[in-house]
C-alpha cells in the first residue's frame, strides 16, 4: 500500500471509504458530564443526543494525542497524510502535526503531510477524496498536497441549526438571545470564514427558509464552477438533507452529491436536526 489518508473523526468516512484500506480515522473522545464517549465504529448518535438535551452543560471534546497520531501514521505507507477539523475550532491538526514529527523522527524515509482542512465534518471528507485521487493519478507526494492545498482554499462551508443550545451552553450566545430565537423560531445560516472559523451569513425564521437561504448561497458560489462534488452531513433528519440535495440537483449540474449522517464531533456542533454543507 503505498499511501494512506488518515482523517479525525469530526470527518464522516463514506460506506465505500470505510471499506477502503486506503482510509482510516483517528478518534476525538466527547465528554458529557460524567459520561465519556470514544467518537469511533461504537457511537450512538441516539444516546449522545439524548445526553446533551439532558445536560445543563455544553459537551466537550478532546482531540486523538499525537502519540495516537504517530501510531496512525505508522501503517507502513511510503505517504501518510492526514486531514483535521479548522485549528480554529480543535487542537486536533496542532497533536497529528506533533504526530507526524514523531513518526518521522522514527521514519525519515517516509513522507507524511497535515492538513488543516480550515472546515470540519463532511468538508474532511471531501479532502480524504481528493487526496486519493490524486495519488491514483500517479502524482508525486509534493504535486499532492500542492494540488490538495489549492482545493482546500477554494472550499466552503455552510450550516443551519435547528437548536441554538449547544452555542448558548458554550457561552457564543447569550441566554436570552437564545430564548428569543427559539420563540421566534429564528434559525442562523452560518458559513466558514477562510481562515477556519464560523460567522453568521443570514438567519430566517423557520427551517425550511434558512435551508432555501443556505441553498441559494451554495448555488450562487457554485457559479459556473460545477464539475465538483458537494458534500451533506445531517444529525439525525435524513429527510431533510435529501431535500437540500433534491433542490440542488435541481438547480445544478454537480458531478455527485455525497449525504451522510453525522459522526459524534459533527453531531455536538450541529445538534440534532443540523445540515451541514461543503463543496
Amino acid at each position: 500500500m503505498s499511501y494512506k489518508i488518515i482523517i479525525d473523526s469530526c470527518g464522516e468516512l463514506t460506506e465505500a471509504m470505510k471499506a477502503d484500506e486506503h482510509f482510516g480515522s483517528a478518534a476525538l473522545t466527547l465528554y458529557v458530564d460524567d459520561h465519556t464517549i470514544v467518537d469511533d465504529e461504537t457511537f450512538d448518535q441516539h444516546q449522545f443526543l439524548k445526553l446533551v438535551a439532558e445536560s445543563p452543560n455544553c459537551p466537550k471534546s478532546a482531540c486523538p494525542s499525537p502519540e495516537s497520531f504517530r501510531d496512525k501514521f505508522d501503517c507502513g505507507a511510503d505517504h501518510v497524510y492526514a486531514v483535521t477539523l479548522s485549528s480554529e475550532l480543535s487542537g486536533s491538526y496542532n497533536s497529528a502535526e506533533l504526530g507526524k514529527n514523531l513518526f518521522l523522527e522514527e521514519h525519515p524515509e517516509k513522507k507524511a503531510y497535515v492538513f488543516n482542512s480550515r472546515s470540519a465534518s463532511v468538508g474532511e471528507t471531501l479532502i480524504g477524496l481528493k487526496i486519493q485521487e490524486c495519488e491514483e493519478a500517479g502524482m508525486a507526494f509534493e504535486e499532492v498536497v500542492e494540488q490538495v492545498e489549492a482545493y482546500i482554499e477554494k472550499q466552503n462551508t455552510w450550516f443551519v441549526l435547528e437548536s441554538l443550545e449547544t452555542l448558548r451552553k458554550n457561552g457564543r450566545l447569550s441566554h436570552m438571545k437564545a430564548i428569543l430565537a427559539t420563540a421566534l423560531k429564528i434559525k442562523p445560516v452560518m458559513t466558514a470564514t477562510p481562515e477556519g472559523t464560523i460567522e453568521q451569513l443570514a438567519q430566517a425564521r423557520g427551517m425550511n427558509k434558512a435551508l432555501v437561504k443556505m441553498t441559494d448561497a451554495i448555488v450562487e458560489y457554485v457559479g459556473q464552477d460545477q464539475d465538483r462534488i458537494l458534500a451533506l452531513s445531517h444529525c439525525n433528519c435524513p429527510q431533510r438533507a435529501e431535500m437540500v440535495r433534491d433542490e440542488l440537483n435541481r438547480r445544478l449540474h454537480l458531478k455527485d452529491i455525497i449525504v451522510v449522517d453525522t459522526a459524534g464531533v459533527s453531531s455536538m456542533y450541529a445538534n440534532d436536526g443540523g445540515i451541514i454543507a461543503v463543496v
